[in-house]
């Protein structure tokens, strides 16, 4: 089993950038497939961005694609979501998880999930 523990979130305003991390602890991160989710007030969870277990793909949201980065460094146990140019519809609790399999965009494929980091962005 995996815990995964994001950090980095905070309040900034539209334009500014921000770096998450999700750091692994229990199991190495370089056998999961891992993945990006936010969820705002009074909506569902959505997918924002994932990375297969190599690193050498990646997916992203329409609503995030240009700005948004994924990356990992399994060296450190260590998944990153670099997000520019922030918008305040990019406001929400973001979530990383890890899935033994595929990964991609689908929300049931991930096994494991931190608790989440806030992120607001005031315009």
């Amino acid at each position: 089993q995996v815990q995964l523990v994001e950090s980095g979130g905070g309040l900034v305003e539209a334009g500014d950038s921000l770096r998450l991390s999700c750091a692994a602890s229990g199991r190495t991160l370089s056998s999961y497939s891992m993945g990006w989710f936010r969820q705002a007030p009074g909506k569902e969870r959505e997918f924002v961005a994932a990375i297969s277990w190599s690193g050498g793909s990646t997916y992203y949201a329409d609503s995030v694609k240009g700005r948004f980065t994924i990356s990992r460094d399994n060296a450190k146990n260590t998944v990153y979501l670099q997000m520019n140019s922030l918008k305040p519809e990019d406001t929400a609790v973001y979530y990383c998880a890890a899935d033994r399999g595929y990964g991609g965009a689908n929300i049931k494929n991930y096994d494991y999930w931190g608790q989440g980091t806030q992120v607001t962005v005031s315009s």
